[in-house]
């Protein structure tokens, strides 16, 4: 299950415990609850990850991602204040990143930072479609900035 507040609110049923409806401060272990419901309730989710987006305005975001799997969490590497350009496809370029970790590494950890940190790279280009190569995933990864590579 791949889903923002909103997908697991709205799809499933689940609310996030302190969130109010601008999203003003993210608290991790409140999303991790509201994971752990969907769980119990839905045995066969076997993965489940959620980005963690707080606006601090249009162009500004904190981005980061939570991901559960074998009854463990694990956190993505954080984005705060992530100048974002085009928000949109942040979302899904998250949920790629996240299947290619798992496909390419096996590993949770992994996918979840894959996930993060192409999603971050998505909003910050325009339109809905990532632009981001491997490299530049695995350099954001491993905490790179946002300098240009030639």
């Amino acid at each position: 299950m791949i889903g923002n507040e909103e997908d697991f609110t709205a799809s499933l049923g689940f609310e996030v415990k302190g969130v109010d409806t601008a999203i003003s401060s993210i608290e991790t272990d409140a999303f991790k609850v509201m994971i752990e419901t969907a769980v119990k309730e839905f045995p066969n989710f076997k993965v489940a990850a959620t980005t963690l987006r707080r606006v601090v305005s249009a162009t500004k975001n904190d981005w980061s991602a939570i991901l559960w799997h074998d009854r463990s969490f694990h956190d993505s590497r954080k984005y705060p204040d992530l100048e974002i350009l085009d928000r949109v496809g942040g979302g899904d370029s998250f949920a790629s990143g996240l299947v290619f970790g798992f496909l390419e590494f096996n590993d949770p950890q992994k996918a979840v930072e894959y996930g993060a940190a192409h999603g971050a790279l998505a909003s910050t280009t325009p339109g809905d479609t990532s632009m981001a190569t491997r490299k530049e995933v695995e350099k954001q990864i491993s905490g790179g900035g946002a300098r240009v590579v030639r």
